[in-house]
């Protein structure tokens, strides 16, 4: 369903991705890892349209992605929950959920089913919500898109570790649903690879490894490698909401 083949990208004059190619099916899940910096979260932009692509081919569908802008290919089915959430502060989070509601199986009720905590909420302003909150929202929000492939951008970041079980869970839900396609990246790579079909690591801006999410998981030495110690560790740094 999308495939990149040999794709350089970045900003400006800066190439950030070199010779990336991967392919995701339908319904499949994919873990992006790597350290910060590596190019994780601007593979996840380039899909989106948000990067500069220098060479190579973005194919969605059969259709070729890089001639569309981004809001046509949030149309074509790429669903993007980007770190920093960037949800609608002064809506209401009923709100946030409607305005860019889509055609699909994803509509208000199921959203709600999948994140009870946002039904609770549905009155409160986007400003109003803990951390936890503001990404079940960014995530509901991009459902309500009814995507076929979607994105989550560390959606584990900065939060409390019952927040991050919970949301493991709901992912987890989500992957094995198998009614679309997801890209997760995270840093900790224990937490994902369980949840996951296929893992892609990335190392300045290069695929170092690809392949089946439970080999790499069995791999101590590689994740180490490609990762650091403290990454590949299942208990997550202390945050709070």
């Amino acid at each position: 369903m999308l495939s990149l083949e040999n794709v350089w990208a970045g900003y400006g004059d800066a190439i950030i991705l070199e010779d990336v190619s991967f392919k995701l099916a339908a319904g499949d899940s994919l873990a992006l890892l790597g350290r910060n910096g590596m190019g994780k979260t601007t593979l996840l932009a380039t899909l989106m349209g948000a990067t500069r692509l220098r060479r190579g081919q973005i194919h969605f569908e059969g259709k070729d992605l890089a001639a569309l802008p981004s809001h046509q290919r949030a149309r074509a089915g790429l669903g993007w929950v980007p770190q920093e959430r960037d949800i609608f502060r002064s809506l209401t989070v009923e709100e946030n959920l409607t305005v860019v509601a889509r055609p699909g199986e994803w509509n208000l009720a199921k959203v709600y089913a999948m994140f009870p905590r946002l039904q609770e909420r549905r009155s409160n302003l986007g400003n109003q919500l803990s951390g936890g909150e503001q990404q079940m929202l960014a995530m509901g929000r991009a459902l309500m898109l009814n995507p076929k492939v979607l994105l989550l951008d560390e959606p584990l970041e900065g939060l409390a570790p019952i927040i991050v079980q919970e949301l493991l869970h709901i992912i987890d839900r989500m992957v094995r649903s198998g009614s679309m396609a997801v890209i997760l990246v995270e840093q900790h790579a224990r937490q994902i690879l369980p949840i996951t079909r296929q893992a892609l690591v990335l190392e300045r801006g290069r695929v170092v490894h690809a392949g089946a999410s439970d080999a790499l998981l069995r791999d101590d030495a590689a994740l180490d490698a490609w990762l650091g110690a403290g990454a590949t560790s299942e208990s997550k740094h202390e945050a709070t909401l």
